[in-house]
């Protein structure tokens, strides 16, 4: 039961603690308008453009294909955390999987989505 109280008061000083710490940012706040401060950039650069410039869509491709072999390590972990604990045909899935990844890479360099100089 003692435990109990302990777990009470923490509870309590807790909030009290959050509340407070909430009331003094209201109270501490800087009131002064301003349109500088009222803009939707606060540090005083004038706009320049639109938000919405247009980009070249090689970034696009270079974001799908990161994302692509990124899902590949995350496929890949399991594997390579358990391996003594698998048995030879998952290392053989898991090969075949890697093998279908290698061949897709090859595809993108040659049609030249991928660049290597």
């Amino acid at each position: 039961m003692k435990e109990l109280y302990f777990i009470l008061v923490f509870l309590l000083l807790s909030i009290l603690f959050a509340v407070t710490m909430v009331a003094a940012g209201f109270i501490c706040q800087y009131k002064k308008k301003d349109i500088i401060k009222e803009s939707p950039y606060e540090c005083g650069v004038n706009l320049f453009s639109d938000a919405r410039a247009k980009y070249d869509i090689r970034y696009f491709n270079y974001a799908v294909l990161f994302l692509i072999f990124d899902v590949e390590t995350i496929f890949l972990y399991p594997f390579a955390k358990n391996f003594s604990l698998l048995g030879a045909f998952a290392i053989a899935e898991a090969l075949f999987f890697v093998f279908i990844l290698v061949l897709a890479l090859i595809y993108v360099i040659k049609k030249n989505v991928l660049r290597f100089r």
